[in-house]
Parts: C-alpha cells; sequence; structure tokens
C-alpha cells in the first residue's frame, strides 16, 4: 500500500484539453507520443476520445531506455489494433524521421497539420526539436514544461502543434500511480521518492533481479547519514534521476499483451 495516492490534474490540464478541442478544426493528423517503457500506463484515453475518427499516428518513445523485445511485441500488438504505431528514440533526427515517412500517406501533396498530444513528460516535445533540428519547443527531463499550444513550421508543407502534457483526472490504481512518478511523468513534489522505489523494488523482485536496490544503490552512491546509516530518502530522488537516465539499462513496465 502506498503511503498517499498521487494525484495530479491542475488547472491547466483541464484548460488545455479545451483548448486542443478547439484546435482540432486547424489539424489534419493528430500524434500521441507514449513512453516505451509503459505504452498502456502513459496513454491517456481521454485525449482519444477527444481526438475524434482525426487519424491518430501512436509513437513509442524512449525507445532507447525499454527493452527491445517488449517494444517490439507492443508495436506488433497496436497494428494487430489496426492502429498506426512505431517506436522511436525522439533525441535522434535519424529515428524520429520514421514518423515523416508515416505522416507522407495522409499529405498527399499538400500541406498539412499535425498536432502532438500525450501525457507530461511523454517526448512530444522532443520529438518537435528533433525533427525541426532544432530546440525550438521547450524540452526538458520533468513533468509540466509545456503548458501553452504552440505551432512549429517542419517546412513549407507540414506544421506541428505541441501541446502541454495532460493526464487523466483520477489515475485509477496505484501501480499506474508509481509507474507514472517512477518514468518522469509527475512531478517529484507531488509523492514520496522513497515510497515509489519500494514500489517499483516490490515489482521488481518478481522478475529475474537486475536492478539495485535502493540500500544498494545508497551504499554504492555514498549517500549516507551521521553514523553512517544510509540516507534513504536522497537516494531516492538521485535512483529516480539515474532510473530515468537508463543507467541502470533497459526496462518495459507495462508487460505486452500475449
Amino acid at each position: 500500500m502506498m503511503t498517499q495516492p498521487i494525484q495530479y490534474f491542475p488547472g491547466h490540464m483541464a484548460a488545455a484539453m479545451r483548448k486542443i478541442g478547439e484546435a482540432l478544426r486547424l489539424v489534419d493528423v493528430a500524434i500521441e507520443a507514449v513512453d516505451a517503457r509503459l505504452p498502456a500506463t502513459s496513454a491517456n484515453s481521454d485525449l482519444r476520445v477527444l481526438l475524434g475518427h482525426k487519424p491518430l499516428v501512436t509513437v513509442l518513445t524512449r525507445d532507447d531506455l525499454a527493452d527491445r523485445d517488449a517494444t517490439a511485441a507492443w508495436v506488433r500488438f497496436l497494428r494487430a489494433q489496426d492502429r498506426t504505431a512505431l517506436a522511436v528514440d525522439a533525441k535522434r533526427y535519424g529515428s524520429v524521421a520514421a514518423i515523416v515517412e508515416v505522416l507522407r500517406k495522409y499529405q498527399d501533396g499538400r500541406s498539412i497539420r499535425i498536432i502532438v498530444v500525450g501525457i507530461p513528460n511523454s517526448g512530444k516535445s522532443t520529438i518537435i526539436n528533433s525533427l525541426l533540428r532544432r530546440h525550438a519547443a521547450k524540452a526538458e527531463d520533468r513533468a509540466g514544461v509545456t503548458r501553452a499550444l504552440q505551432w512549429f513550421r517542419v517546412d513549407p508543407l507540414v506544421e506541428l502543434m505541441d501541446t502541454p502534457g495532460i493526464l487523466v483526472p483520477k489515475i485509477e490504481t496505484e501501480e499506474a500511480q508509481w509507474k507514472l512518478a517512477l518514468s518522469g511523468a509527475l512531478p517529484r513534489e507531488r509523492y514520496d521518492p522513497q515510497d515509489v522505489v519500494a514500489r517499483f523494488a516490490a515489482w521488481d523482485a518478481q522478475r529475474p533481479r537486475r536492478f539495485p536496490s535502493l540500500e544498494e544503490f545508497a551504499g554504492k552512491r555514498g549517500f549516507l547519514r551521521k553514523g553512517g546509516e544510509p540516507d534513504l530518502h536522497n537516494a531516492a530522488r538521485a535512483y529516480l534521476t539515474e532510473f530515468n537516465a537508463g543507467t541502470f539499462g533497459r526496462i518495459t513496465l507495462d508487460e505486452p499483451p500475449v
């Protein structure tokens, strides 16, 4: 049981949902960015409902951090649902260029406008920056950086709209809560890092163990209090940072459907 539920749906997210709804008449295609490490948990069903019948491309970001076999299985599963899906390392143009190729089938020689949506820190702005080959959309490895809708021109015939990250109003399960916190979709002040790492450790203990425990990590990194006691709180904050940097290796938290 988590020490306290983790929820986050500030007013700017509700406002962004309204603005996205108003902007849809201007766009031809939608891209939903989801984290390849948790393709189901990081998808926002409310956004997909809002998009209605707009053509949708699901882009699994952080392909460089997720388990390769699991990502391939997720892409196969999504495509089997008649969804357009691909996995990319959003920081590399050579990887995100595949998105352009997918979008060409909607273009048919005419100009096209694309809206990019997703939860916070899902890689939306990073995709846009890579396609532009410059840092135009504000992107950082934390939640809540983008707060307004912004248009960017990729070339004379392609425009992209970046949007704020939007979560569902209520994150229903404890598992989804700690996974979203662990992966950086929630602001650090909304949860106890030590609690989140403990939940991850309990999940990881059911698998062939690959990830260090918080106590092991604290000892190796020198997180100690006076008297030699491990400083688990500050170690947990660093643990989350290194987890999301890929220091511990590739991992997928959502098992692909069989």
